[in-house]
């Protein structure tokens, strides 16, 4: 067990550190984007962006399907995502991205039902 979860965490400081770098690097060259991506997108720097967003909610979206996060946090999560889809520019941006499959199909689906498709209360 304790060597199962010591490399579970070892996988996921190197997974983070490198979308970290890589995050930091398409934010401060967008045009470097096209090695991954070569839609021309009207902002890549928004693109981007929205993509490093998109990837932290994802990545909480899974610590909560492993049950890391707990109701508290989740909760807050569930309000962050819902405000940036509610007042931000990333709903457009997920509705160009989100059609190619970037992103795990489960949280595809969470996002496009359970925050797109929610009604702001």
């Amino acid at each position: 067990m304790i060597t199962a979860l010591s490399s579970n965490q070892e996988t996921k400081v190197l997974n983070d550190l490198k979308f970290r770098n890589m995050a930091m690097l398409v934010t401060e060259d967008p045009t470097i984007t096209s090695v991954l991506d070569t839609y021309a997108y009207a902002n890549k720097k928004d693109v981007t962006f929205s993509f490093y967003i998109l990837w932290m909610c994802a990545h909480a979206y899974v610590m909560r399907q492993r049950r890391v996060l707990d109701d508290n946090e989740w909760a807050g999560w569930l309000h962050f995502m819902r405000n940036c889809f509610l007042r931000g520019t990333i709903r457009e941006i997920w509705k160009q991205v989100e059609p190619e499959g970037w992103f795990n199909p489960a949280f595809q689906k969470f996002l496009n039902t359970e925050i797109i498709g929610v009604k702001p209360q």
